[in-house]
């Protein structure tokens, strides 16, 4: 099929070349074989008369071209995907339909099993692919590698729509034979302990400690990091059995509670409420599934 002489086929290979960058993986992307990969390639670089991807060392990098091109054949493919190829109804109780959200450990712990149990009793076909925030993930938002993406409202992207999904606070966590905090915890033993701390790349700026931004720009302090892990989830087992905090979210704290030898205690200073958003890609408002999924989201985040 073509359109003012060009093999619509093609869309779909390019969309891959220009995201994967590499022929071999564009081709395991699509399941094509590398010679069939290589050659639309060629018949590419033959209509748009540019060589959209050229050779630099071991990797292949995108001309002018390619990069102008990258974001509208995107849209296009999603556009179709959505107002095109997806059913114009979803029957939650029938459907065999697979969606992907990108979800922090936080998320993972604390929404996402009570999501699951309702799935399994309304839409006991439908299939969830959980991913980590592990690069950019307002990128496989738009690449249209994930359905939604769960993240706090100040890391939000302004280009795609979003909602509130649940708030938590913060709390501190210290293991229950902590050698000074016994009876309460002040400001002064938060600021002179150790702590275990959470960083995430994809989340300001890259391996930036989730809290420290806002402890040095609202307290003018910096607290004495021990140990920095990729995980909020697991920050109350790091204390135990040592004289360290963790200051996490209260969901996370009481869930440790239940199976560690940790103790709770309240932030000696406030500190802003966290407020979890889901967004979904704006290309893509039309699809039922997506739709009913979103609902749902909302439904059980209003619970929790």
């Amino acid at each position: 099929m073509r359109f003012k002489q060009l093999d619509l086929n093609l869309l779909v290979a390019l969309d891959a070349l220009l995201q994967e960058r590499n022929i071999s993986r564009a081709a395991e992307r699509v399941h094509l074989s590398q010679p069939a990969m290589s050659n639309a390639l060629g018949r590419l670089r033959e209509y748009f008369g540019d060589d959209l991807l050229i050779p630099m060392g071991r990797q292949m990098v995108l001309t002018a071209r390619a990069e102008s091109l990258q974001q509208p054949v995107r849209e296009i493919l999603l556009r179709v995907d959505s107002d095109v190829v997806a059913p114009a109804t979803f029957d939650p109780a029938t459907s065999l339909r697979a969606f992907s959200m990108l979800v922090s450990d936080f998320t993972t712990t604390v929404f996402m099993p009570a999501l699951l149990r309702a799935l399994y009793a309304r839409a006991p076909g439908v299939q969830i692919n959980l991913k980590p925030q592990a690069r950019t993930p307002h990128e496989l938002l738009e690449e249209g590698e994930a359905d939604f993406l769960i993240i706090p409202m100040q890391y939000v992207s302004s280009l795609h729509p979003c909602v509130p999904l649940f708030e938590d606070d913060y709390v501190v966590v210290s293991w229950d034979g902590h050698s000074t905090v016994r009876e309460s915890l002040t400001r002064e033993q938060y600021l002179q302990a150790g702590h275990v701390v959470s960083s995430y790349g994809s989340a300001g700026s890259r391996n930036q400690p989730v809290l420290e931004g806002w402890f040095l720009e609202r307290e003018g302090i910096s607290r004495r990091i021990e140990v920095t892990a990729a995980t909020m989830a697991a920050l109350p087992s790091l204390v135990v059995g040592t004289d360290r905090l963790a200051t996490v979210h209260r969901r996370i704290a009481l869930h440790a509670q239940q199976h560690l030898p940790v103790r709770v205690w309240p932030t000696p200073m406030k500190i802003p409420q966290l407020v979890q958003m889901l967004q979904w890609n704006k290309l893509r408002e039309a699809d039922p599934g997506l739709r009913w999924i979103r609902d749902l989201c909302l439904e059980i985040g209003a619970q929790i």
